[in-house]
């Protein structure tokens, strides 16, 4: 599966390339120069039977399309072929088709929102409007929890492997609690194969779709920089389980229905159901703005419906403050807790205006080596949020400062949680951070149909 730029194995892997080597040309009637280079080739090979096998899929999606996807097709055999015997131009031609059939096969297959899905996107926006009345803080929270599943379904988990040092685990070979025998029977005659999955891996039976038959939704954690955990949905069709969507490339090995990053990101999932339809409410946070998209289990999402909310603060600087230890206390001096306070009228939830001309933060003295780093605080870090850079003045003197959070984050308890980060330009240090605290209301809401973007942008 491939994601965001990482490689995951994943646990339809074997079963994909077999799938995908079926498609491929058959090499005892290979006639001609070309052909039998891609034979003696395992790359091109590997590469004519993704092509071969999503060609099909693009056939029996659409029938009306056929006549131009035959089309395309020939004159791209034709420019094909003009390679002649040269690997690398046969690769080059095979991965650009690849992706304009990847690119067609997503827009064919994918869930067109309907009329219900809209009024869905109305009925959620009211909701929130009318929640924010009494809580401005936690709207969204509580609109998604009070829509949330009432039944729970069947959990269970991967087995671990013998192996007490292997991550590897493994589908249950005996029958789990709560599991039917009927559904037993058809998960064991599933096409997955959980022996190829690294890391914590778990089952869920719950009806996504109203036909009173339990779907399968399998949540596997791949950890990596970004601990990532990938969600994808099986549909029940009779004696057996369907993966969502079969595997468009050779790179997105079935297609997770979402994934969550838990460093780096503040994404959650809330499983809801709104005039009869199941959606799986994906959350993507940031500095002053929830963004949820509505994604519909059992299908293919591309463009789908989204609430925007967007939230200002009231930023703080608490005069007692933690030391690096997480556990003792200092009290910030009087004159530094009011610059630092001074400091956070700076940080507005809408960004400046990017045609704005380009000043420095702090004066830059005539014996400064480098001018730029007066501009700005430096490189950022993935795990956190950057949301402003600002001049902070402590006593006659002018610090660069940055705000940090990590994407909105939230709670009842702490409210937001930030920091701010100080040095002096031109000095090497590498400066000192002191906690900030905010309180959040509802300032609007938006709807709209778009893009399902992991990360939350748009």
């Amino acid at each position: 599966m491939y994601i965001k730029g990482r490689c995951i194995v994943s646990a339809c892997a074997l079963l994909f390339f077999q799938q995908a080597m079926a498609a491929g040309m058959d090499c005892t009637k290979a006639s001609n120069t070309v052909e039998k280079t891609i034979c003696a080739n395992k790359g091109l090979y590997e590469l004519d039977a993704q092509m071969g096998m999503l060609y099909r899929q693009l056939m029996n999606i659409s029938a009306q399309a056929r006549p131009d996807l035959k089309q395309t097709q020939r004159s791209w055999l034709k420019t094909r072929n003009e390679c002649v015997e040269e690997v690398a131009c046969l690769d080059l031609r095979y991965r650009e088709r690849l992706q304009l059939l990847q690119a067609q096969w997503t827009q064919s297959a994918a869930h067109q929102p309907d009329g219900v899905d809209k009024q869905v996107l109305d009925d959620l926006q009211d909701s929130i409007q009318a929640a924010s009345k009494t809580d401005p803080q936690f709207a969204l929270e509580r609109t998604l929890a009070s829509l949330s599943l009432k039944s729970p379904g069947t959990t269970f988990s991967a087995d671990p492997d013998a192996d007490q040092f292997s991550d590897r685990t493994h589908f249950p070979k005996t029958r789990p609690k709560g599991v039917s025998q009927d559904e037993w029977k058809a998960l064991s005659a599933t096409e997955f194969d959980a022996d190829t999955a690294l890391g914590r891996t778990m089952f869920t039976l719950i009806d996504l779709d109203g036909d009173r038959q339990r779907d399968l939704i399998v949540e596997t954690y791949t950890g990596g920089t970004g601990l990532y955990t990938f969600v994808e949905t099986f549909r029940r069709d009779g004696d057996k389980f369907n993966r969502r969507t079969p595997s468009s490339d050779g790179e997105s090995i079935g297609g997770s229905l979402y994934s969550t990053n838990d460093r780096g990101a503040n994404q959650s999932v809330n499983w809801i159901n709104l005039r009869g339809k199941i959606y799986a409410a994906y959350r993507a946070g940031a500095y002053g703005v929830d963004r949820v998209y509505l994604l519909s289990p059992l299908q293919i999402n591309h463009e789908v419906p989204i609430v925007e909310v967007r939230y200002d603060y009231q930023l703080s600087v608490p005069r007692t403050q933690h030391n690096e230890d997480g556990k003792t206390t200092f009290k910030l001096e009087p004159a530094l807790h009011r610059s630092l306070t001074q400091a956070l009228t700076h940080v507005k939830v809408d960004p400046s205006d990017a045609s704005e001309p380009r000043t420095p933060i702090c004066p830059i003295p005539p014996t400064a080596e480098d001018s730029e780093e007066y501009y700005s605080y430096g490189a950022g870090y993935y795990a956190i949020e950057s949301v402003a850079d600002f001049p902070v003045i402590i006593g006659n003197e002018c610090f660069l400062g940055r705000m940090n959070n990590w994407f909105g984050a939230y709670s009842a308890k702490d409210g937001l949680f930030a920091q701010i980060t100080v040095r002096k330009p031109g000095s090497g240090d590498d400066g000192r951070s002191y906690e900030v605290k905010g309180r959040r209301h509802l300032t609007g809401t938006g709807i709209s149909i778009g893009k399902f973007e992991e990360n939350g942008d748009n």
